[in-house]
């Protein structure tokens, strides 16, 4: 068997083996390496977010690292001189002089520095590995193709901690098990850039070579394991033509309907019926041609309830993954303070989540819950001087010398039609990147000293239920997803699989 095909049909092997219940992957911070841990102790693949993973670092070691954790497992990076640099550079013993006073990295781009990019590295390598410390369990690392310029360096990093699988969806991941093969031995991987207004027949592409971050001899290099790669994708067209057209293994599928919490897939057909997004038959995945890839697949959106189990399985389905009732249990990363107004609400029947088709500078509806004091009120969204620092959604462009460069519909508008953008796509486009930050707790003082408000994110599926006033553990959640009730008032409305 050709060595290809030998690692192909061995990381295939390796998702089968992955447990039926993935914790779905949820930015930023939400899915912190606190939550992955609990879930993979508890039997489940517990799944780390990798989205802006450097921003998180660099405000925590500036917060103090009261605890020791991220100097702990920097101990461990195995470029021990990097790992120095970033605590030179960024550990405050003292913490923060001011709330929101944070020193921003670099943005990354098509051209980061190499200090930029050993940020970025060693911050994915910290999330998994304390993720993983001192257990045996999977652990699993989710990505976003939009957030393509700092993917290599995140693979990389999370390669270096021994991730179990990558996870990755908001686009068309096509070129990462390519990629993942040649991180795996240390070799320089690409990825393509997409670039709007980018000629016919021009192509860019995004490089990375490990030996950038730091130079290990040949000898040195950690033996780094290829793991799994799921795709998290909406329909069966594009499972098959991933299935055809990778180069490497996609290893299986996260199938995902779009009353799943973040970014969804747009609706086919017809978009929009007024402002609401309208989904219909066409926008559900064909089961039974999934069937016919022969690879594992996950039900995600909607299924955060007793039961689903054994309804996905029944259907072929080697499991399910659920990420609203994760992200409001005690472990995960949002704001204790979200969790419990969002417990309250649910309660007493009043948390309301909108599929927002302008909120994401991206293009992508994205799921909004209706939570006071945060971005989805429209006041407060008003109010909030425009700016854009920390640039994970920005998308390259084409300039008018043939240069790249990088614009985000949520920046100051004048400056995005400096850049060539149309003014109507600013319109309700919200910076989700300081508004998520801020709902894990680290806001970012704005331009007047205002901090950034948060914004939660969350799916149609609010079926976790419970008369105590106590937030469930990550634990209390898989007992009570893995339990065989199948009643139909158990079941959420919309649920069509």
């Amino acid at each position: 068997m050709p060595e290809s095909h030998a690692l192909a049909s061995s990381t295939t092997a390796a998702a089968r083996a992955l447990p039926a219940l993935i914790q779905g992957g949820m930015g930023i911070g939400v899915s912190s390496w606190r939550l992955a841990r609990a879930v993979s102790q508890a039997g489940a693949l517990g799944v780390v977010s990798g989205s802006a993973l450097d921003r998180v670092l660099a405000y925590r070691l500036q917060e103090g690292d009261a605890e020791g954790h991220l100097r702990r497992a920097l101990a461990a990076f195995p470029l021990p001189d990097v790992a120095q640099a970033l605590i030179e550079q960024w550990f405050q013993p003292a913490g923060l002089s001011a709330p929101g006073a944070y020193r921003q990295p670099a943005m990354i781009d098509h051209q980061p520095r190499p200090s930029t990019l050993g940020l970025v590295v060693a911050a994915n390598f910290v999330e998994v590995w304390l993720a993983k410390e001192n257990h045996q369990g999977p652990v699993g690392i989710n990505l976003l193709e939009k957030s393509s310029a700092a993917n290599l360096a995140s693979l990389y990093g999370a390669l270096l901690a021994g991730v179990d699988a990558v996870l990755m969806g908001a686009g068309i991941p096509k070129d990462i098990p390519a990629a993942l093969d040649a991180l795996a031995a240390h070799q320089p991987a690409q990825l393509p850039l997409m670039v709007e207004g980018a000629l016919p027949g021009e192509r860019f592409l995004l490089h990375f070579d490990p030996a950038s971050v730091g130079a290990l001899a040949p000898d040195q290099r950690p033996a780094l394991r290829r793991p799994p790669f799921l795709a998290v994708i909406s329909s069966d067209v594009l499972a098959q033509s991933l299935h055809r057209s990778t180069a490497g293994a996609v290893d299986g599928f996260v199938v995902e309907r779009h009353s799943a919490g973040g970014h969804n897939a747009p609706p086919r057909g017809a978009r929009q019926n007024g402002e609401a997004l309208t989904y219909g038959p066409r926008d559900e995945a064909d089961l039974e041609r999934l069937l016919r890839l022969e690879r594992p697949f996950w039900l995600a959106g909607s299924q955060g309830y007793p039961g689903a189990l054994a309804a996905a399985q029944k259907l072929g389905a080697q499991g399910i993954q659920v990420g609203t009732a994760f992200a409001q249990c005690q472990e995960s990363g949002l704001l204790p303070e979200l969790k419990s107004t969002i417990h309250q609400l649910r309660a007493q029947g009043k948390l309301c989540v909108d599929t927002d088709p302008t909120a994401s500078p991206t293009g992508f509806p994205f799921k909004v819950a209706d939570v006071p004091d945060t971005l989805s009120e429209a006041d407060r969204y008003e109010q909030r001087q425009r700016i854009c620092n920390q640039g994970f959604l920005r998308q390259a462009y084409r300039r008018e010398d043939g240069r790249i460069g990088w614009r985000c519909p949520a920046e100051p508008a004048a400056a995005y039609i400096a850049k060539g953008g149309q003014a109507e796509d600013c319109a309700g486009r919200k910076c989700l990147c300081n508004a998520l930050l801020a709902a894990i707790g680290h806001p970012q003082a704005g331009p007047n000293g205002e901090l950034e408000a948060p914004l939660v994110t969350a799916g149609d599926c609010l079926a976790w239920t419970s008369d105590s006033e106590v937030i469930p553990s990550a634990a209390d959640i898989i007992g009570w997803l893995s339990a065989v009730d199948c009643q139909a008032d158990k079941q959420p409305s919309g649920q069509s699989y």
